[in-house]
Formats: structure tokens, C-alpha cells, sequence
């Protein structure tokens, strides 16, 4: 097949592919969540395997792992988190109100500020109607859901469908990467394969060793908040490590908000200290013990191409596109690597 034939069949390849994620984005979200759970899985299966455990009970012990995870999430961190939050909005009308009597004054002794540039009673009501808001809004999510047999079909199908699919994943993603090679074309199968081993590599290492650093920064901080006696501190923690996916993203976020939530709640400057302290605790433990071990230099994507592919993928798929996100920029940071070696190599960088 003439070269020019095969670029506009793979140009009509990709297009379809994408129309069709585009379309099909809702349906495949439970898949694709599948997939992840699997792909993060199989190394460890592997790794059972090669001590003479059975694939059977090496998939039955990884999946009841990822299981029990992901119950933990959904039945504890996540109540707590939601608890936490609407506390947060219930005390935000006090805080303001310590905002008004005592900074503003001080701004005013101080530095001669107007107190009427900081008046605070209308940001106060802003903040009470928002939280009306999200009441209203819970509540009436509630009872949409409650009177629409049809949402509530389609969560207990996808709750019912990803352990499902996940557990078939895990038995078969040898076979089925097998299968994925042996279609390739004979004569593009080494330089496909090679690719592929670089882009494993480079996903691996960022979402294996990456969600485990976000987890574990995540507890260090709602422990070391929680210590210094910080209130919201399992949702300061939680959200810090999350974002921490993007280097500092985490400790400059969580810092901000623990800060101001510590001055409010102490009502002294004093109280930021022991909120660097855990951070300053955290990012050490991060940088000196955790990355090295867990994600070391092979991920070779930049902070600010993680924050664009994440928030790309969301504003185009939603929740399906931030999923795909971070596995399709690794792939294409080592097709441009390889581009460029291509290109180094080639009479065109001579000249």
C-alpha cells in the first residue's frame, strides 16, 4: 500500500476513534475506570505469580484488595469529607464576622484602610445564600435521583458493572495484550512494541507510583493537621494530597487554605507555624523518601502538561476525558520523544 494511502487510513482511524470516545464517552466511563483498576492491578498479580501462587488466587487476592479500597473510599473518606465541607460552609458567616470586628479594625489603626473598602457583610450573605444553594441543591439532586428510576438504574448498573468487568480484566490482560500484538502488522510490530514498553513505563510509573505519593501525602497531612488540632483537617489533607499529582500544586494549596483556616479558627498569625511545620513535614518526606522510591525520574511529563492534559480531557470528555487524560499525554511525550530521535538522526538536522 502507497505511503500516502496508509497515512489516510490512519488518519480516518484516528478520527473515527475519537468520534467515537466523543459519543460513546458515558458508556465507556465504567470500562475505562475497569481498565485502570486492572492495569494498576496486573503488575502485582505478576509479581504473585512469580512466587508460585496461582493466577487464579494471585486475581482473587489483588481484587479483593482493590474492593475493600474501594469501599473504604466510598462508604468512610468520602461521608467524612461531605461532613466536613458543609461544617466548613456552616462556620464561614462566624469567620467573617471575626474578619469584620477584629482585622478590619486593625487595618484600619494600622495601615489607615477605609473599613468601608472591607466590609464584609455583603461577601457574609453571599456565602449564606451559597450554602442555601447547595442545601437546595443536594437536596433536590435527592429527589431527582429518588424519583428517576432511570438515574438510579444506571448508578447500581455501573456499581454492579466495574468490579465486574475489573475482575475479567485482571484474569486476562496477559492474554489480551498477547492478542493486541500478535494483530499488529508484522513489520511495524517491533517499533509498535518498543513504544508500547516506553509508554507502560511512563504510565506506570506516574499512576502506580504517583497515586500511592498522593495517598500517602494525603494521610500525612490529615495527621499532622488533625495533631496541631486544625479543624477540617481530613478535607485539607485530602484535597492537598490529591492536587499534589502536579509538584508543590499540593503543599502551596493546602498551605493556603490551612493557614487561613488557622488564623480564623485561633485567631492568631502565630497558628500558621505549625501548618508549615506539616507541610514542610510532608513535602520532605515526599521529595527525600517517596518519589525516588515510588516514581523516580521516568516520568517524564511536565508538571504544567499534566495540569493541561487533566483539565483538557475534563472540559472535553468530563469525567471519562480526565481518566484517559494522564495515559494518553504519556503516550504522545514518548511519540514526540521518539519523533525527535527520528528527526536528530535524520539528513534534515544535518543540514
Amino acid at each position: 500500500m502507497p505511503y500516502k494511502s496508509q497515512t489516510r487510513l490512519w488518519l480516518i482511524f484516528g478520527v473515527a476513534v475519537s468520534g467515537g470516545l466523543y459519543l460513546l464517552a458515558p458508556v465507556l466511563t465504567p470500562f475505562l475506570f475497569s481498565a485502570l483498576l486492572a492495569y494498576l492491578g496486573d503488575p502485582l498479580i505478576d509479581r504473585l505469580e512469580a512466587r508460585k501462587i496461582s493466577r487464579s488466587w494471585a486475581v482473587t487476592l489483588v481484587f479483593s484488595a482493590i474492593i475493600l479500597g474501594l469501599l473504604l473510599l466510598l462508604l468512610l473518606l468520602i461521608p467524612l469529607s461531605a461532613h466536613e465541607f458543609r461544617g466548613l460552609m456552616q462556620r464561614f458567616p462566624s469567620y467573617i464576622d471575626w474578619l469584620q470586628t477584629n482585622i478590619v479594625p486593625w487595618l484600619h489603626d494600622r495601615l489607615g484602610a477605609d473599613p468601608e473598602l472591607f466590609n464584609l457583610s455583603s461577601l457574609r450573605t453571599q456565602l449564606l445564600n451559597y450554602a442555601q444553594d447547595i442545601g437546595d441543591l443536594a437536596g433536590g439532586l435527592f429527589q431527582s435521583i429518588r424519583e428517576s428510576s432511570t438515574v438510579v438504574f444506571s448508578w447500581i448498573a455501573d456499581l454492579l458493572l466495574v468490579p465486574v468487568v475489573t475482575f475479567y480484566l485482571l484474569r486476562d490482560w496477559d492474554v489480551l495484550v498477547a492478542r493486541v500484538r500478535e494483530l499488529l502488522p508484522r513489520r511495524i510490530e517491533p517499533t509498535v512494541s518498543k513504544l508500547a514498553r516506553e509508554s507502560d513505563a511512563v504510565i506506570g510509573a506516574f499512576l502506580r507510583g504517583q497515586f500511592i505519593v498522593m495517598a500517602a501525602l494525603g494521610i500525612i497531612y490529615s495527621v499532622g493537621l488533625a495533631i496541631i488540632g486544625l479543624d477540617f483537617s481530613l478535607l485539607i489533607g485530602l484535597v492537598a494530597g490529591l492536587v499534589s499529582f502536579v509538584p508543590y500544586l499540593g503543599p502551596i494549596i493546602g498551605i493556603l487554605v490551612a493557614s487561613i483556616v488557622a488564623i480564623l479558627q485561633f485567631h492568631s498569625l502565630a497558628s500558621v507555624i505549625p501548618v508549615l511545620i506539616v507541610f514542610g513535614i510532608g513535602q520532605m518526606i515526599s521529595d527525600l523518601a517517596l518519589t525516588p522510591a515510588l516514581v523516580g525520574d521516568r516520568i517524564g511529563l511536565h508538571p504544567v502538561a499534566v495540569l493541561f492534559a487533566v483539565l483538557a480531557g475534563g472540559h472535553l470528555f468530563g469525567f471519562f476525558g480526565v481518566l484517559l487524560a494522564l495515559p494518553v499525554a504519556a503516550v504522545i511525550a514518548v511519540l514526540l520523544r521518539h519523533a525527535q530521535d527520528k528527526y536528530l538522526q535524520s539528513p534534515f538536522y544535518g543540514h
